[in-house]
């Protein structure tokens, strides 16, 4: 389906996913020991987790201004490298207010990240095999999940949490003169007269269907960073899995996602975004809830629900991206997915924050309130559902 040069641009965006997915990723299983070295409430580590999305989102808001103005080869270069010293600060942190910090820098320089690898995508691949490229690059989230994780956690028990943040600066380090051998110049984007600040903004936010997307991007996200960043303390504190455990589950979740991404892109493109979309999602209510209402159980049990929302949560970014990137035309495409992802960040960041305020860490170390917010997740679940039958595709 693809020739060997879009395999090495595949292969570079996938890893600078990796890279830059995993920093954000480490901070979920890291939670207990954050909570403890820091001697933090759920709400501050909530607002570790929101430090970054909420810099991230004001990144690529800003970003929307100028992204489609410059080659997006040197913007994503400029952009992980950046992202890469906001990492290197994060492992030197000794302290919660500078790593909190050094949260935001990452943010700040991450937030594009996403926008910039999938307007790459868009313009690299026709809509036909989009679904494919799409679900390809987010195999990057299967490998966090399934190599990622595990080593930082391992990393984690043989020094101290600091070390997952330099081993990610230093493989994000090694990446860059990759970047720029295989990466291609994509100006295509940039022909005839650039778009003004108001004309950009103007085409974006006059456009109806946008809307739609913007409401589409709000609760597909809400629905899983709700859960995702409690996840582990729920794991081992409701659950009553052991914390050596916890990399085994993460490992077996990402090894199921590293196939089913890219089933899942293929049956997109093969039998339609929308409809794979849906099915996709409407299962993921299965272990949304599920995960929400655990008491003590069996391991067995756990990791058969782990592994679902592992697959059906995560899966439908894929014919959801790509439903996305389909709804703008290629003139407005960064900027557009620019603003997209700004949305994008600041709600990843609420869903953190909301749910830090809802759940309450009990003297068993359990989460109190934790199925209160499942059936938020799942109201936003069937939302995203409504709003995903009325996006237009144009590209």
């Amino acid at each position: 389906m693809f020739t060997a040069r879009e395999k090495w641009i595949l292969f570079i965006l996938a890893a600078m996913q990796f890279v830059h997915m995993l920093d954000f990723v480490i901070m979920m299983p890291l939670s207990p020991q954050f909570m403890s070295y820091f001697h933090i409430s759920t709400a501050r580590f909530g607002l570790l987790v929101s430090a970054y999305t909420f810099a991230a989102g004001l990144s690529s808001f800003f970003g929307a201004f100028y992204i489609d103005r410059y080659d997006r080869k040197h913007l994503i270069q400029y952009f992980f490298a950046g992202f890469i010293l906001g990492t290197l600060l994060c492992a030197l942190s000794p302290s919660y207010e500078i790593f909190l910090l050094a949260r935001v820098l990452s943010g700040v320089f991450g937030g594009l990240m996403t926008a910039l690898v999938m307007s790459i995508i868009g313009d690299v691949f026709p809509p036909e095999r989009r679904g494919t490229a799409t679900g390809t690059v987010m195999m990057a989230f299967s490998l966090v999940t399934v190599l990622g994780v595990p080593a930082g956690l391992l990393l984690k028990d043989l020094a101290s949490w600091h070390l997952p943040f330099y081993t990610i600066a230093l493989v994000g380090a090694l990446l860059l003169p990759l970047v720029d051998r295989i990466l291609p110049r994509l100006r295509g984007h940039m022909d005839g007269k650039p778009a003004s600040v108001m004309e950009t903004l103007g085409a974006v936010f006059r456009e109806r269907s946008h809307w739609t997307v913007f409401a589409f991007t709000v609760t597909m996200v809400m629905a899983s960073f709700l859960i995702i960043p409690y996840l582990a303390p729920a794991f081992i504190g409701n659950a009553g899995l052991p914390e050596p455990y916890l990399k085994h589950l993460y490992g077996l979740g990402g090894l199921a996602t590293f196939f089913s991404a890219r089933i899942i892109g293929l049956a997109a493109d093969r039998y339609g975004k929308l409809p794979v979309f849906l099915i996709v999602t409407g299962i993921s209510l299965v272990p949304i809830i599920a995960l929400t209402q655990i008491g003590r159980t069996p391991i067995g049990v756990l990791l058969f629900f782990s592994t679902l929302f592992f697959i059906f949560v995560s899966g439908r970014m894929v014919p959801g991206l790509a439903m996305i990137t389909g709804s703008v035309a290629p003139r407005y495409r960064g900027s557009f997915m620019s603003l997209n992802s700004a949305l994008q960040q600041l709600t990843m960041g609420a869903g953190s924050f909301i749910a830090g305020l809802i759940l309450v860490k009990l003297p068993d170390q359990s989460l109190g309130n934790l199925d209160q917010v499942g059936y938020l997740a799942a109201g936003s679940t069937l939302l995203c559902m409504f709003f995903a039958r009325r996006l237009r595709s144009v590209s």
